[in-house]
């Protein structure tokens, strides 16, 4: 079994392509004698002549015309199947930071479209808390974050808000209960407002765990062991929204922000005004530093 050697097949189709040697080696960027080697090659490879030399203009042999058929086709696929297999070669890389829960619904749909438009571009999604989020775009290890915040920091640019609410395990009774059993994780953005307004309400409280895995706490809340607090858009159909009639405080609204990690990187605000158009917001509002 013999088989064709592409770069050989290259060079004969360049050749009969652009009528002479000179020209073909000029094309692909070789010298003569290195095109001419490799038409020399392939003839004494398949036992037949593909060049008609007795004039001054090179011409194909009958063998030689049926062969072009034979290499433009066999170039062409070799070429669509380099392409194709190497389309995940990325030219740049960007790392958003966004919450755990609020990853869903937007993100997937953002990321989805940005990556129809760049496909070329590799967007490395980081869960995280907020607090962590934005330590990691202080040392740069992120460029774009998310943030659930009641105010955007220095910086920051409000893209919505939304209610946060008490949620609990499906028709769950703990919220009842007193005190009232709490589970958040240690760095939870939500901690801190929450408690403050426990305690202005002057309703007792226990937090049932101290750690910072967010599945665990998932857990707890859905076993109706303790209740919790997500923005109205984050509660996963396992738990539902708590509505105490007033049995439990008010907890107001939340802000989804947006952080850059400088610089006026063209793909970076591509992906930021796909976030801004994900979350359908109005004019953004800039806290800006200083």
């Amino acid at each position: 079994m013999r088989n064709l050697d592409m770069t050989t097949l290259r060079s004969f189709l360049a050749v009969a392509e652009q009528g002479g040697v000179t020209r073909a080696a000029q094309s692909l960027n070789l010298t003569q004698s290195a095109v001419s080697m490799q038409l020399k090659r392939l003839e004494d490879m398949l036992g037949i002549t593909l060049l008609d030399r007795s004039n001054r203009r090179i011409a194909l042999t009958a063998s030689g015309e049926q062969l072009l058929t034979y290499a433009r086709r066999m170039v062409d696929l070799n070429d669509e199947a380099v392409g194709r297999l190497t389309d995940d070669v990325y030219e740049g890389e960007i790392v958003l930071g966004v919450p755990h829960d609020i990853v869903y619904p937007v993100i997937p749909r953002v990321l989805k479209t940005f990556n129809s438009v760049f496909p070329r571009v590799k967007v490395v999604l980081r869960s995280s808390s907020t607090v962590r989020l934005h330590e990691a775009l202080k040392k740069g290890e992120v460029q774009l974050i998310l943030t659930t915040e009641a105010q955007p920091q220095p910086g920051g640019e409000t893209l919505t808000e939304m209610p946060l609410r008490w949620v609990g395990a499906l028709a769950g009774q703990t919220w009842k209960k007193r005190p009232l059993k709490l589970a958040f994780c240690s760095v939870c953005i939500f901690r801190s407002h929450v408690l403050r307004c426990l305690d202005a309400a002057g309703i007792d409280w226990e937090m049932v765990i101290e750690s910072d895995d967010d599945r665990s706490v998932e857990a707890l809340i859905s076993a109706d062991l303790a209740v919790g607090a997500l923005l109205e858009d984050a509660v996963p159909p396992h738990q539902e929204a708590i509505n105490p009639g007033g049995a439990l405080p008010d907890l107001g609204f939340q802000q989804i922000n947006l952080y850059r990690n400088g610089g006026r990187d063209e793909l970076m605000t591509k992906l930021a005004d796909m976030l801004r158009q994900g979350y359908c917001a109005g004019p953004p509002t800039l806290v800006r530093q200083g």
